[in-house]
């Protein structure tokens, strides 16, 4: 029995360093380096100070966070009425049905992102593919002029994000029992009300789970913005990544990347709440 435990821990060893090591010891190291004074010119002095948070209270990094929050937010809704009804109703497909959406579903997985944020410049170009088909509907009469605006860059964060919600949906409603929707309906229940009262709730954590995938990504995925949207729209992922490379104040990104983790572990706590009050309520 002591032999089983000895090794036993012996395999769970290289797990623990290499959490500590490349997980623990990073997060740490971010966290103090939050504190820290930034060089004239370049470098850290490691002497405390809490004035990287307080200027995070300045309008123009506010209005950074809450232009970012908009975006995450108006991304994050879209991808829910989207997704949410593709995972859905992949789940209630034949097995080659579910196969084949699934291969469709991933086959942009095996191009690079920026190759497929590139094609996207090719379509919502004034003389891209997008405004030669409308005006060949005559829906419209001049281009529209959608590339480097907002709607350009929520129509990337939908596209590039779009996948995480449909895959976390359908992992829940896979496991759906759905005897117990025929027994509602059998016993008088319409079908709208069969999905709200079953379907829905019990398909609740991956949809939650979705919005977790799609929400905090879409907060820091600064280089949709930067293609899409001519930089015309600063994200938090901007503004760490101009503080690291242009600014070289290495302190005050640090401070903006701790409050992303901290806004991060709230939603995952969240969650966690969630889902386990739901599971107890099953339970009981």
């Amino acid at each position: 029995m002591k032999k089983q435990k000895t090794s036993g821990i012996w395999m769970i060893l290289p797990l623990y360093l290499f959490t500590i090591i490349f997980v623990a010891g990073p997060l740490i190291y971010v966290a103090a380096l939050s504190f820290a004074t930034a060089k004239q010119g370049y470098g850290v002095e490691w002497t405390f100070t809490l004035d990287n948070y307080r200027r995070m209270l300045e309008p123009v990094y506010l209005n950074t966070f809450v232009g970012s929050f908009r975006l995450a937010f108006t991304s994050t809704i879209l991808i829910c009425l989207t997704g949410y009804p593709f995972g859905y109703f992949m789940s209630k497909m034949s097995r080659k049905g579910r196969e084949r959406a699934m291969m469709f579903l991933m086959l942009p997985f095996w191009v690079n992102s920026l190759i497929r944020l590139y094609g996207w410049i090719i379509i919502l170009q004034k003389k891209g593919m997008l405004n030669y088909i409308l005006q060949k509907l005559h829906l419209i009469d001049k281009p529209l002029k959608i590339l480097y605006s907002y709607p350009a860059i929520v129509i990337g964060m939908v596209y590039v994000l779009f996948p995480f919600m449909v895959l976390s949906v359908y992992s829940s409603a896979e496991k759906l029992d759905w005897s117990l929707m025929e027994a509602a309906r059998d016993l008088g229940a319409s079908g709208t009300r069969v999905f709200w009262t079953i379907a829905f709730p019990l398909t609740l954590p991956g949809l939650l789970s979705g919005i977790i995938l799609t929400f905090i990504p879409s907060m820091g995925l600064f280089f949709i913005a930067d293609i899409l949207g001519g930089n015309k729209i600063v994200l938090v992922g901007s503004l760490i990544q101009e503080q690291m490379t242009r600014g070289s104040n290495w302190p005050f990104a640090a401070a903006l990347a701790v409050v992303l983790m901290i806004l991060t572990t709230a939603m995952i706590m969240l969650y966690r709440k969630i889902t386990n009050a739901k599971e107890l309520e099953g339970i009981g």
